[in-house]
C-alpha cells in the first residue's frame, strides 16, 4: 500500500516566489509571501489547507452525528464546497471536496427522518388541541361560572405554549376553541346579568318592606302589629336575594325596626321580673335540645325540618337578658351553620352539571391513554425507541391527569 501524499506534493512554489496548488491536470495560483523562502512559503499555504480540512472534518461529525437540522447541513455543506474550491491553500483539495460528497449523500435519510419526527410531532399536538377543544366545548355547554373562566384561562395558556401545525388544521382548531370561548362567555355575561337584574328587583322589593315597616316600629297594638311584621317578614324571603353588600345593610335596617317593636313590646308585657329569666331557660333548654337531636344527622332533609321547628318555637320566645344574648345566639347560629354546611355539601354531591363534567373528562383521558397505549404497542412491534419513549410519557401525563379526574369523580359518589 502506498505512502499517502502529503499536502505539499499538491503544490509548488515559483521562482518569483509565487505558490501554486495542483488539483488533478490544472494548477492555479494561491498566492505569494515577499521576502520567505519557498518553504516558507508552502508552509504557510500548506497549514490553511490543515486548518480547512479540519473544518471539513469537524462537519462530518456534526452532520453524521445530526447536531444541525439537514436543512442547516445543507447550507454548511455547500459553504464549505466553496471555501474549498475557492481555498487559497496547497494540499488535496480534490479529496475535501470528495468528502463533502459523501457527506451530502447523507442528507436524504435525515431528511426523511426530520419529515417522520416532525409528523410524529404534528400529530401529538393535533392530539393535545383536539382534547383541549372537546373540553372547550364541553365547558361551553355547563353552568360552571367560576370555575370554568379558571379552566378557560388555563386551556388558553397550554394552547398558546403548543406549536403550531398545518395552517388548515390549526385554524379549525382555533375556530372551534374561540367559538367555544365565545359561547360560554355570552352565557355566562346573560346569566350575570339576569341575575343581576334579579337582585336589583329584590332590592328594590326590600326598601319598599323597609317603608312600610318603619312606621310599625312606634306602634303599641301588639297583637296587629306582630302579624303585619309576619307578614312582611314574609314577603322579605319571597323576595329573594340582592347583592351580598345590600342585603347584609338591608337586613340590618329591617331588623332594626323589628327588633324596636319587639323590644318594647317584650318590655311592656314584662309583667314580672322572672320573665326574661324564664325566657332564657325556655331558650337554652331549646338549644340544647336540638343541638343533641342534630347530632349524627346527615339527612339534609331532615336537618333542615328539625331546624325549622327548633326556630319555630324559639322565636314565640321572649327577649332573654342582655349579658346571655351574645352566647344565646352564638349557639344558635352554630346550629343554623351546622345545617346550612349539610346543605352546602349535599348540593355540590348531587350537582348533575358538575357530575357530568367530572365524568366526560374521565372517559376524555381514559380514550386518551387507550389512544397512547395503542401508539406505544406499535412503536414497540416496530423496535422504534424513540416513538416508544414519547408514547410512555405521554402516558404517564395522561395518567396523572386522570388520576386527578376520578378523584374528582369520586367525590360525587360519596
Amino acid at each position: 500500500m502506498s505512502e499517502p501524499q502529503a499536502p505539499a506534493d499538491f503544490g509548488r512554489v515559483d521562482e518569483d516566489g509565487t505558490v501554486y496548488v495542483i488539483t488533478g491536470d490544472t494548477e492555479r495560483s494561491v498566492g505569494q509571501i515577499p521576502d520567505s523562502t519557498p518553504e516558507e512559503a508552502m508552509a504557510f499555504y500548506v497549514r490553511r489547507f490543515e486548518n480547512l480540512a479540519a473544518e471539513v472534518s469537524l462537519l462530518e461529525k456534526r452532520v453524521e452525528a445530526q447536531a444541525m437540522s439537514p436543512e442547516e447541513s445543507k447550507a454548511a455543506i455547500a459553504t464549505a464546497r466553496t471555501n474549498v474550491e475557492e481555498a487559497n491553500a496547497v494540499g488535496d483539495l480534490a479529496s475535501l471536496t470528495a468528502r463533502l460528497d459523501k457527506l451530502t449523500e447523507l442528507l436524504p435519510a435525515q431528511f426523511e427522518a426530520r419529515k417522520a419526527q416532525r409528523a410524529e410531532q404534528n400529530a401529538a399536538t393535533v392530539s393535545a388541541k383536539e382534547a383541549m377543544v372537546t373540553e372547550a366545548e364541553q365547558l361551553a355547554e355547563g353552568n360552571d361560572w367560576r370555575g370554568g373562566v379558571d379552566r378557560f384561562r388555563t386551556l388558553l395558556d397550554e394552547w398558546k405554549a403548543l406549536p403550531r401545525v398545518d395552517r388548515a388544521t390549526d385554524n379549525e382548531l382555533w375556530h372551534r376553541f374561540s367559538s367555544a370561548r365565545t359561547q360560554y362567555t355570552r352565557r355566562r355575561k346573560s346569566h350575570f346579568a339576569e341575575l343581576n337584574e334579579k337582585r336589583d328587583g329584590a332590592k328594590a322589593l326590600k326598601e319598599a318592606i323597609i317603608a312600610e315597616a318603619e312606621p310599625l316600629a312606634e306602634s303599641t297594638d301588639w297583637g296587629a302589629t306582630s302579624g303585619a311584621f309576619r307578614d312582611l317578614m314574609a314577603r322579605w324571603k319571597a323576595a329573594g336575594s340582592a347583592r351580598r353588600q345590600d342585603d347584609d345593610a338591608l337586613w340590618a335596617k329591617f331588623r332594626a325596626i323589628q327588633d324596636q317593636f319587639f323590644e318594647a313590646r317584650t318590655a311592656a308585657q314584662s309583667v314580672v321580673d322572672g320573665e326574661q329569666a324564664e325566657n332564657l331557660t325556655a331558650k337554652q333548654a331549646l338549644v340544647a335540645q336540638v343541638e343533641k337531636d342534630l347530632q349524627g344527622v346527615t339527612d339534609v332533609e331532615a336537618a333542615k325540618g328539625i331546624h325549622r321547628d327548633f326556630l319555630s318555637k324559639f322565636n314565640e320566645l321572649g327577649h332573654v337578658p342582655r349579658n346571655a344574648m351574645r352566647d344565646l345566639d352564638a349557639r344558635v347560629r352554630a346550629v343554623s351553620d351546622k345545617v346550612a354546611a349539610l346543605e352546602a355539601e349535599e348540593w355540590k354531591r348531587t350537582d348533575p352539571e358538575a357530575r357530568r363534567r367530572a365524568e366526560d373528562t374521565v372517559a376524555m383521558f381514559e380514550a386518551q391513554i387507550a389512544k397512547l397505549n395503542d401508539d406505544l404497542s406499535k412503536a414497540e412491534a416496530k423496535g422504534d425507541s424513540k416513538k416508544v419513549k414519547d408514547a410512555t410519557k405521554s402516558i404517564e401525563t395522561y395518567t396523572s391527569w386522570l388520576n386527578q379526574a376520578r378523584e374528582t369523580l369520586a367525590d360525587f359518589t360519596r
